[in-house]
């Protein structure tokens, strides 16, 4: 029982308050009074404890000829904090969306590194309706496990996608997939520039995702403007 009263403490309550209600789980319902001798606890500490479980949900008592007799409650109400606290944050990113800039800045720059940071790019990358990409190396694809979703994703949307990648890598998974055009270039390198929307990314992906984003309608436009060029003179 050491090991379910561990994942208790893991799960936000206390060693005494895990020790009471795996004792309960097992042997209520008990008088407090009982269940600390049970448990070798001061009765006191014992009563105290009961009542911190009962606030949380996890235990509930009977009174029986003028006594209380306590016992354990559904082990699913363990949820109920964390249901507690998804409202909550559900709420806040709600009233979050709705707070504006108070202005707009015409140059910004962010930097995404890991994999989380990959994934909030992905998720800004959804939300467009064109992507253009060049030096592409497919490495993208195989940097996390829920990318195959994310592709099926874009297959099902309009979003556009356009990549220039090596001709070495023509015929690979990250360069076969449907709605994609795909277009080789011999030239070798690690550095992926993409544009999309008002943006352009510079990423490498050797090692963690690494990746600058710049936001101006200008530099986009420029960069558009160069990647058509390179577009037209790409090969299938």
């Amino acid at each position: 029982m050491e090991a379910f009263q561990e994942k208790l403490k893991e799960s936000g309550l206390t060693g005494n308050e895990a020790k009471l209600y795996i004792e309960l789980l097992q042997k209520g319902p008990l008088s407090a009074n009982e269940l600390a001798k049970k448990v070798g606890m001061d009765r006191t500490l014992a009563y105290t404890v009961l009542n911190h479980l009962i606030e949380k949900g996890l235990v509930n008592y009977v009174i029986r000829n003028s006594k209380k007799y306590f016992n354990s409650a559904d082990p699913e109400n363990l949820l109920n904090p964390v249901k507690a606290k998804e409202t909550l944050v559900q709420d806040l990113i709600s009233q979050l969306k709705q707070i504006k800039k108070i202005e707009e800045t015409p140059f910004e720059i962010n930097v995404y590194e890991g994999k989380e940071g990959l994934r909030s790019f992905l998720n800004l990358v959804l939300k467009q309706k064109e992507f253009c990409s060049f030096g592409a190396t497919g490495r993208a694809f195989y940097a996390l496990y829920e990318m195959p979703r994310i592709v099926k994703q874009v297959e099902k949307s309009n979003l556009k996608v356009r990549i220039i990648g090596n001709i070495s890598y023509k015929g690979t998974p990250a360069f076969g997939m449907k709605k994609f055009e795909f277009r080789y270039l011999e030239i070798k390198s690690e550095v992926t520039t993409s544009i999309f929307g008002d943006y352009v990314s510079v990423h490498i992906l050797t090692q963690k995702p690494f990746i600058i984003l710049i936001k101006n309608k200008e530099i986009a436009e420029g960069y558009r403007n160069y990647f058509e060029v390179l577009w037209k003179i790409a090969k299938k």
